[in-house]
């Protein structure tokens, strides 16, 4: 039996259950780009619970590779290049819809948030775009050699 819809239903109720527990217990959002900016912001009353809040999340990630290295996969045959022009495309898109998919998507659309919800669609439909291009791309590129 595969299991992998059972691991991502589980990782899926983590998240609700911590976005859900932050925002009772901190009565803020848990969208990670607005945690994340805060941090340089001139804000130092705040800047400490952010970076628990971060280092938690690279901690936290650190701690599964070691469980559950398959999880993990390393792929080396992207360029640095790419990968830098994608992280800037992502930042962009995160200042240009004021918030994340964590903000947006998980946070937003249980509260039922008309923008929160037009986001997400517009992050997602963004996605299967650039998989589609990315794709062509390929198989332009191996049709051609």
């Amino acid at each position: 039996m595969n299991s992998e819809w059972l691991l991502a239903l589980v990782g899926g109720a983590i998240i609700g259950i911590a976005a859900s527990m932050f925002l009772l217990l901190n009565g803020r959002i848990a969208g990670v780009s607005g945690i994340l900016s805060g941090i340089f912001k001139n804000d130092t009353m705040n800047r400490g619970w952010r970076i628990a809040f971060v280092l938690g999340l690279v901690a936290g990630g650190f701690v599964m590779s070691l469980f559950l290295p398959p999880a993990f996969p390393v792929d080396t045959q992207k360029s640095f290049t790419l990968i830098a022009v994608a992280g800037l495309l992502v930042g962009f898109g995160t200042n240009l819809s004021g918030g994340c998919t964590s903000g947006h998507g998980v946070c937003g659309i249980s509260r039922l948030s008309k923008r929160s919800i037009v986001a997400t669609l517009t992050f997602i439909s963004a996605g299967i775009v650039t998989v589609a291009l990315m794709r062509w791309a390929l198989m332009t590129q191996v049709t051609a050699s």
